[in-house]
């Protein structure tokens, strides 16, 4: 059964009740990577929130075509329209073919992906598998007559759009402020004003990446290849187009407008888009020197990283955070998530060796009611985070003998608890993963320690019981007393 719930439009800035177009069903597409380099913190969020809303929508009872791009071919050095192709450079540079360097970087993405425990997307197009595609949507602006050709390459004519149509509706910008921002083209290059944008490009006769079309030997310009592949996959209008706040101006707004000029309307019903992870307050970027890549975080080999992390401390880290909120990073907040991690997953296997009583003084139902209500107004995930840590501490006290659960009320409990910890927050248990395939060596050690504790206490050897407590204190794991053993947490 489908369930209403609000969701921020960029396009309208307000949140709206989702109705999907067609009942039942959603089309969402999502700017995937450009593939030329390792995947890095800035890639993790958007992964995350648009992970978050696919887990969602699809446990609402959504049938949901999820597609997310990946950009081979296009994207260029200096903005979307001037320099050299990022990938043809590298490739230029390392003596490969580009599809190398599309391919390497590509595995390397999937394979971050799923060590965040990213869904795979229902279809992953490349942009350079569907030239095709993209030279008849330009040809279909050609047709409308929001486009021109000079020397080979296609131009999208703003001014002629923005007489008929509004360029500039998803940044809220006007084509007055974006004149007096954009540089003078000073007689240099082929467009005919400098706002316009590229949608073909002939290919210099160095440049790798080339294809035929009706005007030259070139290749398609970045924001052309979602517009063909989104509407390819998804249809001439579909449900939710997402991505990161930096593609509103230029990608998006260049993206509508293609859509608009070719189309007659723009496709997307929802424009979704997470803001961005700054690192102590500042952009992240390589000339800053605080580009981190997910490699480094797990590793923690990066001179900013105090220790490495693992993937699920980055997704949670990133799930504590509204995605329409900035996201900081740095060591004590890693840190903090990390502890609070540790402690939600400690709940969850207090959860599984819990006991029925006959009967309960708990209303399970609230924490189903506290998740429905966050994931429903506008994906609140730090408040399902809240929620679950204050039912934490009422299974800890349901351990402990200070509250009691009928079994119909655990397992309740249980599959609630499931639900949003693992299938829409997308969590995983990494130590009990770790475990199962012998790679977790720290917590069998301590469960040896705590079972020494145990048979200490019970010869009532108080100075050996308070020395081991003690010790794993000073080395930050928690000991708790319960009436039944102990249990522990990282502090």
């Amino acid at each position: 059964m489908n369930t209403a719930f609000s969701i921020y439009n960029t396009l309208t800035r307000r949140k709206e009740e989702f109705v999907p177009l067609t009942p039942g069903r959603v089309g969402m597409y999502v700017c995937g990577p450009t593939v030329y380099g390792d995947p890095h913190l800035g890639h993790a969020r958007p992964a995350v929130t648009f992970d978050l809303l696919f887990r969602y929508l699809r446990s609402l009872g959504y049938k949901v075509r999820y597609v997310r791009n990946i950009t081979d071919v296009g994207h260029l050095e200096h903005d979307a329209d001037e320099g050299e192709d990022k990938i043809a450079k590298k490739a230029r540079l390392e003596q490969l073919e580009p599809m190398e360097v599309a391919h390497y970087y590509t595995e390397r993405y999937h394979r971050a992906m799923d060590a965040l425990n990213v869904e795979t997307p229902s279809i992953e197009p490349h942009a350079s598998g569907h030239i095709i595609e993209q030279i008849e949507f330009v040809q279909r602006i050609l047709d409308a007559g929001f486009a021109y050709e000079s020397n080979g390459s296609i131009y999208f004519d703003v001014e002629a759009y923005n007489a008929k149509y509004h360029y500039g509706c998803l940044s809220g910008r006007n084509l007055d402020d974006i004149v007096t921002n954009t540089r003078d083209l000073d007689g240099q290059g082929d467009k005919r004003r400098s706002f316009d944008f590229a949608l073909w490009k002939k290919a210099s006769p160095e440049h790798i990446m080339r294809w035929p079309s009706p005007w030259s030997d070139g290749f398609p310009g970045w924001h052309m290849e979602c517009s063909a592949m989104s509407t390819k996959y998804l249809g001439e209008r579909f449900d939710i187009h997402g991505g990161g706040m930096d593609l509103m101006f230029p990608h998006h707004e260049c993206e509508i407008a293609q859509s608009t000029a070719a189309l007659g309307h723009d496709s997307a019903n929802y424009w979704v888009h997470n803001n961005m992870i700054t690192i102590n307050g500042k952009k992240m970027g390589k000339s800053l020197g605080n580009f981190i890549t997910l490699e480094e975080l797990f590793t923690g080999k990066h001179e900013l990283l105090a220790q490495a992390y693992t993937p699920m401390t980055i997704r949670f880290f990133v799930l504590q955070a509204h995605y329409r909120s900035t996201l900081d990073f740095s060591n004590e907040a890693l840190q903090a998530a990390e502890k609070g991690l540790d402690r939600l997953m400690k709940g969850v296997e207090t959860l599984s060796k819990l006991t029925p009583s006959a009967d309960s003084t708990v209303d399970v139902r609230d924490l189903a009611s506290r998740c429905a209500e966050a994931m429903a107004d506008d994906l609140n995930s730090p408040m399902v985070i809240s929620a679950l840590f204050d039912w934490v501490r009422i299974i800890n006290q349901i351990a402990e003998g200070q509250q009691r659960i009928s079994a119909d009320d655990l397992a309740a409990l249980r599959s609630t608890v499931s639900r949003y910890v693992f299938d829409v927050l997308g969590l995983r248990d990494e130590k009990a993963a770790g475990a199962a395939a012998g790679k977790d060596y720290v917590s069998p050690l301590v469960e040896m320690l705590l079972d020494i504790r145990m048979q200490a206490k019970a010869a009532k050897d108080w100075a050996t019981s308070d020395r081991i407590r003690d010790s794993l204190t000073a080395i930050g794991i928690r000991v708790k007393d319960r009436k039944d053993g102990c249990d522990w947490e990282l502090e």
